[in-house]
């Protein structure tokens, strides 16, 4: 990462620690030690373990930042212009069931003196792949060691789209009919692979041209944002006025597919 600041730096070295024993837990997942969070919500040692790890490393690397995690909430720093935003295994279903499409993400807020905030810095990586997108603002979106960027197709009944589905003890099932019935009719193929923040990353590097969901999380999609509008994309709720870092809907293409997707689901 001959291109990375120290601060990318720090991130990169923090996943990728913290992979290292999830990548022995995954390989042993019929024997993790498993509690319920929530109906259908599932939490693993290996989740708890990992989320542990990127606190402790990233606190270590930047006293004084915030940490926003999925496990364990919002933890105040003394300085109150930074926060992490952390989902230690995006995909846990996944991860759970063996299936090698999980993800590590950590994506840098930084706050300014007026109360607006901006995604500064992202990471997310795949250890099943060793597949590492990152980016840093006004810097690009980089794959390992090779740029990218999002999709030329112009088309949306070209466009391959991605999706989240809800799931038992989640709200919105009728909706996400709605949205599918509606995309469905006029899009090349949909899919749902169960993790956003892979899902942000395969628009930004062109393998999907557009990613729509709603009643996501900030740390869904702290990384993910930065990574399509670094790659040349456009992320927007689907509603207007909405703010994409809050995560509740959001919408994520190439400029040219964005504004008929984004109508189609306005619609739906």
């Amino acid at each position: 990462m001959a291109l990375a600041s120290a601060l990318l730096q720090v991130m990169t070295d923090a996943v990728r620690k913290t992979a290292r024993p999830m990548l022995r837990d995954f390989g042993e997942v019929s024997n993790l030690q498993v509690s319920r969070k929530g109906p259908g919500d599932f939490v693993t040692a290996a989740d708890l373990k990992a989320e542990q790890t990127l606190f402790e490393l990233l606190t270590k690397a930047r006293p004084g930042y915030g940490f926003l995690g999925e496990e364990r909430g919002m933890i105040e720093g003394t300085d109150k212009s930074h926060t992490w935003i952390v989902d230690p295994i995006d995909g846990t279903t996944n991860f759970m069931h063996a299936m090698p499409h999980f993800a590590i993400t950590v994506g840098l807020e930084r706050r300014a003196p007026d109360g607006s905030s901006e995604i500064v810095a992202g990471v997310t990586y795949n250890p099943i792949l060793n597949e590492l997108f990152w980016a840093e603002k006004g810097k690009g979106c980089y794959l390992n060691d090779q740029r990218i960027r999002v999709s030329g197709r112009r088309d949306l009944a070209d466009s391959l789209i991605a999706t989240g589905l809800p799931f038992i003890g989640k709200t919105g099932h009728a909706q996400a009919i709605k949205d599918i019935h509606a995309v469905g009719q006029r899009v090349a193929g949909i899919r749902r692979l169960g993790s956003a923040a892979l899902d942000f990353a395969w628009v930004a590097c062109g393998r999907y041209d557009a990613f729509f969901e709603r009643n996501l999380k900030p740390w869904d999609v702290a990384a993910g944002i930065l990574f399509v509008t670094e790659a040349g994309g456009i992320v927007t709720s689907i509603e207007d006025g909405g703010d994409p870092k809050n995560g509740a809907t959001i919408i994520a293409a190439n400029a040219e597919v964005h504004p008929t997707l984004r109508k189609v689901l306005q619609a739906a």
